[in-house]
């Protein structure tokens, strides 16, 4: 019988957030597939872990994955563990689960600390609707696409950054985004963990007077709806009536639902679509 790989949750600082079914597990193991085994050697030898361990990272992933599908099939048991947190998410362990996906192999994921998720529930920013962005792309072009659909996005925004470029980022996002709400979460689990609630400038105030230290996880207001569909009522107001009107008619919807549409982009009543539409055929 083929074996099955685990997730396995690991801490993302404080070592006693690791669960007991994890510890369980990195002990039955056949093998540990580690992003970085230099670093999850000390996790290990901290609660006495003998299992071996093998490298998994971003510069192998596609045929490292292989390799272990491979183990795998053959019954080999494997847990995959990330440097700190779960595996999977913005990290190499995507590329192996959907290789396990595709070979039929057993994936189950063994929960624990999550540091996105640890943030979003400390900002006091709303928490039913998140959108996780990990960390912004380096590429420039790619940088400036995901900072522009930032811009309209109206649930609250996750984002994680190092603290060499954290000014950057930020000096980015009030530049695109202007300012908002921000709860700036700094060495979460750890010793000096603190939260920081504030705006952008905020926290660009805050930064130029204190360097930045440790792994931030930054939590972003989303842009209120309202702002949004006065926005939205702007673009649409800027076009004439009847090509707005041809929009919805070319798309298939018949000449009452098309007014309904159109009234309700423009912040109207129906009737004065359909008063305005009469006048202009007398």
């Amino acid at each position: 019988m083929a074996g099955k790989l685990y997730l396995c949750a690991t801490p993302i600082g404080n070592l006693e957030d690791i669960t007991f079914r994890v510890l369980k597990t990195l002990e039955e193991v056949d093998l540990i597939a580690a992003e970085d085994t230099r670093h999850s050697i000390k996790l290990l030898n901290h609660f006495s872990i003998k299992t071996p361990m093998t490298s998994y990272h971003e510069f192998n992933k596609v045929e490292k994955a292989r390799h272990l599908v491979e183990k795998l099939k053959e019954g080999r048991q494997i847990a995959l563990i990330t440097d700190a947190g779960t595996p999977g998410i913005s990290d190499p362990g995507e590329e192996l689960v959907r290789q396990c996906q595709e070979a039929g192999i057993e994936v189950t994921s063994l929960p624990g600390a999550t540091a996105c998720i640890m943030a979003l529930t400390m900002s006091g920013l709303p928490t039913r609707r998140f959108v996780f962005e990990a960390f912004l792309p380096a590429d420039k072009k790619e940088r400036q696409k995901v900072l522009s659909e930032l811009k309209k996005e109206t649930r609250t925004i996750v984002l994680y950054e190092a603290p060499h470029r954290l000014f950057r980022t930020l000096d980015e996002l009030l530049d695109c985004l202007g300012d908002r709400r921000l709860s700036v979460c700094r060495e979460l689990t750890k010793k000096y963990e603190t939260v920081l609630c504030t705006t952008i400038s905020g926290a660009l105030s805050h930064f130029m007077a204190e360097e930045p230290k440790g792994e931030f996880v930054l939590v972003l207001e989303g842009k209120p709806v309202e702002e949004l569909l006065r926005e939205k009522e702007l673009e649409w107001n800027e076009i004439p009536l009847e090509e707005h009107m041809e929009r919805y008619l070319s798309q298939g919807l018949d000449q009452k639902e098309a007014m309904r549409q159109v009234a309700k982009d423009r912040g109207i009543r129906k009737r004065d679509v359909y008063q305005y539409l009469i006048g202009r055929t007398e």
